[in-house]
């Protein structure tokens, strides 16, 4: 038998009180030796507590189980997806005759709204439980690709940013790869391909079919009027998630990618209050996630909000695939997209050596190499330092003079210290070349000198523009396209048609009543993530004097 982690830490035993307050929510449920309580791909598995025997928790690989470890009376099964929506990932089987508790999502978040801390010990548990299943790939899902290919990256990218546990197979390293993929009947040019428990096999699949697919897509209700719609799941959106959610609103979330926004890429975040160490954007994106959901948000990631109706009625937000979903508000929190250099031929090496995020996975790639890293600001310095860790030698390249005036003060004087990172002031990139992968970098010095070097991996942080295509003309916007909202309104903005209430816009509310902005998105705001997080969350206080009116 092969634990995945400390035995008190990841299935810790409920004391008399915690178990007294789970049976006058729960069911009681008498399981059958052999019995399977979850099956792999089940949605809304419950949360399960034993009485009395036992439940082992089985991985499947192929044909091939294996005990993970077995849960006993007073423990608890269940894990990440427990509170959320998504399709379970591991097995559950009765090893004896078990009497058991049952609880489904909504049961368990109202036993845990209602006592911190059985809340403390199920939360942190579960999401241990997560972290162990990722580090040990316990998740199901088999990704085989190339590193050489833009697809695998962007797959690799979304269930990493979605938290999901996987295990990843390269074409060109692993071995087993050919002998799978022949039984599969797939040729290597088809990679990359996902399997998910073993038997459902995905060719080169969109993220939004990988959502389905893992049951982390979200399921609207096209018939349903939420109190609260999101979009975008950034620092701005899963404050106002966490803090909505737990007043007691009907909340729904929706992003194009995954939680996190642009901060989810961050290696790491130092000058966030509260953390010392710093944490990463997908750590704190995760933890805030898990917050939102516990107190009943709904979240649908890969669905992309392509407009905004915003009449006299309750606003209407349609999906890229077809879906419409009602709100009686609505928060605009869709950020910002990555500005990308003028460069000829830049799209052809995009996730082929060129990067908009420095995480862990793309290091792998460039391990030992140089690097080029554009961009003076905080992003750009944050990159620089970690990726200085796997590369040999990193290039920063900045328009402006150094990086005094755009960059904060402990990451200059990290890059300063920093002996394999070089500083190229008032340079910029010229020229990219390469076949099928980025082979070679050109960049343009101060002398106005164009110099070509043996480079694969180029990382841009050169800022973002506003993503607010969506909006259709809905709202007033400022001349950069940045949402205008309280006192940045101005009286041009207002007609008859866009503003029917006898008082001025609340702050963070556009021209529209009930319609707010925060975030990187708003015009006028501090692009920071603890502003982000504060403006989503003061939004929900003006939200609820909107409801009341």
């Amino acid at each position: 038998m092969a634990d995945i982690g400390d035995r008190d830490l990841v299935f810790p035993r409920l004391g008399d009180r915690q178990l007294a307050l789970l049976e006058r929510h729960g069911r009681h449920q008498r399981i059958a030796a052999g019995s399977i309580v979850v099956a792999v791909g089940q949605q809304r598995a419950g949360f399960i507590v034993v009485l009395r025997g036992g439940i082992d928790i089985i991985r499947r690989d192929d044909d091939v189980e294996k005990i993970v470890s077995t849960i006993g009376p007073r423990e608890f099964g269940g894990e990440f997806s427990t509170i959320g929506n998504a399709r379970a990932i591991l097995e559950v089987r009765a090893r004896e005759d078990t009497d058991a508790l049952v609880l489904d999502g909504p049961e368990l978040r109202r036993v845990l709204a209602g006592d911190a801390e059985l809340s403390d010990l199920v939360t942190r548990t579960l999401i241990e439980r997560r972290l162990r299943m990722i580090r040990h790939g316990f998740g199901g899902v088999r990704l085989i690709g190339s590193r050489h290919s833009a697809d695998t990256l962007r797959l690799r990218a979304f269930l990493t940013r979605n938290s999901h546990p996987h295990v990843y197979l390269d074409v060109e390293r692993d071995a087993d790869t050919a002998a799978l993929l022949e039984r599969l009947h797939i040729r290597p040019e088809e990679v990359p391909i996902l399997i998910w428990a073993g038997t459902e096999v995905l060719r080169n699949p969109s993220n939004r079919a990988v959502a389905e697919c893992l049951g982390f897509g979200g399921a609207l209700g096209a018939d349903r009027l939420y109190d609260f719609a999101i979009v975008g799941a950034g620092p701005a959106g899963l404050g106002a998630a966490v803090y909505a959610a737990s007043e007691g609103l009907s909340v729904l979330v929706l992003d194009a990618d995954a939680p996190g926004g642009q901060a989810g890429a961050s290696s790491k975040i130092e000058n966030y209050l509260g953390f010392p160490t710093g944490l990463s954007g997908q750590e704190l994106a995760a933890r805030a996630f898990v917050q939102a959901q516990k107190f009943g948000a709904e979240f649908a990631v890969a669905r992309e909000v392509t407009r905004l109706h915003c009449g006299n009625g309750h606003p209407v937000l349609d999906m890229a695939d077809g879906d419409s979903i009602r709100a009686r508000a609505v928060l605009i929190a869709s950020g910002a997209r990555y500005r990308k250099p003028a460069v000829a031929d830049l799209p052809r090496f995009e996730g082929r050596g060129v990067y908009y995020r420095a995480s862990h996975m793309e290091a792998q790639f460039c391990r030992d190499d140089e690097v080029v890293v554009i961009g003076g600001g905080n992003s750009a310095g944050q990159a620089a330092v970690f990726l200085a860790k796997h590369a040999r030698h990193v290039h920063m390249l900045v328009r402006g003079d150094g990086l005094a005036r755009t960059m904060s003060r402990y990451l200059v004087q990290r890059i300063e210290s920093t002996a394999n990172i070089s500083l190229h002031p008032r340079s910029e990139l010229a020229a990219l070349a390469g076949d099928e992968q980025l082979e070679r970098v050109a960049w343009r010095g101060e002398n106005g000198v164009v110099t070509e070097h043996a480079i694969a991996h180029v990382f841009v942080f050169i800022g973002a523009d506003p993503n607010t295509q969506w909006l259709q003309n809905c709202v007033a916007l400022d001349a950069q396209g940045f949402v205008r909202t309280g006192n940045d309104l101005r009286p041009a903005d207002f007609d008859l048609e866009t503003w029917n209430r006898p008082r001025l816009p609340y702050a963070f509310e556009t021209n529209r009543p009930g319609i707010f902005a925060a975030g990187d998105v708003r015009s006028g705001s501090v692009k920071r993530v603890a502003s982000s997080v504060g403006e989503g969350a003061i939004t929900v206080q003006y939200l609820h004097a909107f409801l009341e009116e």
